[in-house]
């Protein structure tokens, strides 16, 4: 049974928006009386029958399944790599791991100045309904890193950089099922300045490894590490 991506299935009347009818009658060739599902993002997933096959899809809902949002929650703030196709491949692969929350940061290192939302948008719902998770993760708008360490946040807070090698392993300071903010650098690192902000903000240090990684990975990394946890 085909899978699409409707946020107000629930509250618009059954309606699939313009992009994904198409998809449904236009590319996989469905009729009326074709059951399908739909996920909202939202924890739902819903099955139903076609009752208009159109320029907007209506579905009469047969039934819907509530996942409750698991809780430890994992939020990645990162510096956008230069290479647009290896962020790309973090949101995707974050997605599918299980990731809450990505904010793009805008670092004195920063090699990306400039994020396309729409873009990066798309790939998070592919990856989520590939992945099979209701719950579709939030992507913020860009914000300057000064900006946003100033910002409370709840649950624990972490900053990952290279700076001296003496930090604690992530796992090991981590705590299972609570919400964790991960603060991952460009590839030039974080400076000496903003590593100083973070933790006067209440941000700890933190090591993924003794290897050297790069922005996508590291983050990918920070992600596996607290999804990891929460699974013990």
């Amino acid at each position: 049974m085909h899978l699409f991506y409707e946020p107000e299935i629930l509250t618009n009347g059954g309606y699939l928006n313009p992009e994904e009818s198409k998809h449904c009658i236009k590319v996989l060739r469905h009729t009326e009386g074709d059951a399908i599902r739909i996920m909202d993002g939202k924890g739902n997933l819903i099955t139903g029958v076609i009752a208009e096959a159109s320029k907007l899809c209506r579905v009469e809902i047969s039934e819907t399944e509530q996942t409750p949002l698991p809780p430890g929650g994992c939020h990645i703030a990162i510096a956008p790599t230069k290479n647009n196709d290896r962020f790309e491949w973090f949101l995707e692969k974050a997605t599918e791991i299980g990731i809450q929350k990505i904010t793009p940061l805008l670092c004195q290192n920063s090699e990306r100045k400039v994020v396309k939302p729409e873009r990066l948008e798309k790939v998070i719902t592919a990856a989520m309904k590939q992945s099979l998770s209701t719950w579709r993760p939030v992507l913020e708008p860009l914000v300057p890193f000064s900006d946003f360490v100033r910002q409370k946040q709840d649950g624990d807070k972490f900053i990952a950089h290279c700076r001296d090698g003496r930090e604690s392993h992530l796992f090991d300071i981590s705590q299972k099922k609570r919400q964790t903010l991960i603060l991952i650098g460009p590839e030039g690192d974080f400076s000496v300045e903003e590593i100083a902000e973070a933790e006067k903000k209440g941000f700890a240090p933190a090591s993924l490894g003794e290897k050297r990684l790069r922005t996508e990975t590291a983050a990918l990394a920070a992600v596996h590490i607290i999804s990891l946890k929460n699974s013990l």
